[in-house]
């Protein structure tokens, strides 16, 4: 679990990123063999688009990183809780485990079933959950 947190400060860090730019606080990172390949945060209004979210920008550099687009071998933390779209994405890649911090009860993948993940991924939820929702929530209170 120390792991987890460790990595997890990571995204958050990433988050903060986001913040900074305007953009929704949600952070990602990617792991592999115990350090970090990669890293993204939601971008979307940066380059106007609906699918730059974080776990996309980070699944799109670990798989240059690892030359491949399988990432089986790889874990990804994220801030908060994966969108379908992103979570179809991390099934195409394989992505070996997911760790995520906040629930997302509106939009998150866990929603749905049958999973929208790859069956042998693993999930952890629950890393850090309040300074993961907290960050977002925050954003938000701003923005009113």
């Amino acid at each position: 679990m120390e792991q987890d947190e460790r990595f997890m400060q990571e995204a958050l860090r990433e988050a903060r990123e986001a913040a900074s730019e305007d953009e929704v606080p949600i952070g990602a990172v990617v792991a592999c063999r115990g350090r970090v390949i990669a890293k993204g945060h939601n971008m979307t209004e940066a380059l106007s688009d609906p699918t730059a979210h974080a776990e996309m920008i980070a699944i799109t550099a670990a798989c240059e990183a690892v030359g491949g687009k399988y990432l089986n071998d790889c874990t990804l933390y994220v801030t908060v809780e994966p969108c379908p779209m992103c979570a179809a994405a991390l099934a195409w890649a394989q992505v070996g485990k997911i760790v995520y911090g906040a629930p997302d009860p509106k939009r998150g993948f866990s929603k749905f079933s049958p999973s929208l993940l790859h069956p042998k991924t693993e999930v952890v939820p629950g890393v850090l959950p309040d300074e993961c929702s907290s960050i977002v929530s925050d954003y938000f209170k701003e923005k009113r």
